[in-house]
């Protein structure tokens, strides 16, 4: 077992710099008074990547979460994530990070993303960015929690906020696209501002109990 630093209470299960720089914003004003240097991102821990091979975003999230806190005995959270796209019956979802068959590659997902929809007309445009989160803790007891935010996909990408699909994703009710928005705007209504939302009374309930 890896011995985690006695001020670690929760560790996020991933390893990507933006993905815990934006965990830790929302969870802020979710959690008041906690302090964020007790949420560590699982770069911190030599544990290998997870074999993530579910088949539902909460599948994924409890395959990630449970071999973090499998590991260090302490509680985690992690997320799984994509965009859904309602012409292509919900593709790319799970298999958004490596829709163009290489995992990461952001800027090759969202070409593919956007060749494959070059000739769809705006109307049929439609789609949502899907959100579970899971937190597993040391005894075994496991929650998950879902967010979406629904929009449409541009024909052109805009903005150098957010990552993924957030240049080509405009979220229903706004004029800009994700990767436009405020970023505490966007933590506001985002799949993952949700998701994390309806997660935060559990953290306070079972992890952050003093």
């Amino acid at each position: 077992m890896v011995i985690a630093t006695p001020k670690a209470q929760l560790i996020l299960a991933t390893r990507n710099a933006h993905k815990v720089g934006e965990l830790r914003d929302i969870l802020q004003p979710l959690l008041p008074g906690v302090d964020m240097n007790r949420i560590q991102s699982a770069a911190q821990y030599d544990i290998a990547e997870p074999i993530e091979d579910a088949v539902t975003f909460a599948g994924n999230a409890l395959i990630k979460a449970r071999q973090i806190a499998e590991h260090t005995g302490i509680a985690a959270i992690a997320d799984d994530s994509g965009i859904c796209v309602d012409v292509l019956g919900g593709a790319p979802g799970i298999f958004s990070a490596r829709w163009c068959g290489k995992h990461g590659d952001d800027q090759a997902n969202l070409d593919l993303l956007l060749a494959q929809l070059c000739d769809v007309k705006d109307e049929y445009r439609t789609g949502y960015f899907m959100c579970a989160a899971a937190l597993v803790l040391p005894d075994g007891r496991e929650f998950v929690r879902e967010g979406r935010m629904i929009g449409r996909l541009r024909y052109e990408a805009a903005g150098e906020g957010g990552f993924g699909y957030d240049p080509i994703f405009q979220p229903d009710g706004y004029a800009v696209t994700s990767a436009e928005l405020d970023p505490a705007e966007k933590n506001r209504i985002s799949h993952r501002g949700r998701a994390f939302t309806e997660l935060a009374p559990l953290l306070a309930e079972y992890v952050f109990t003093q």
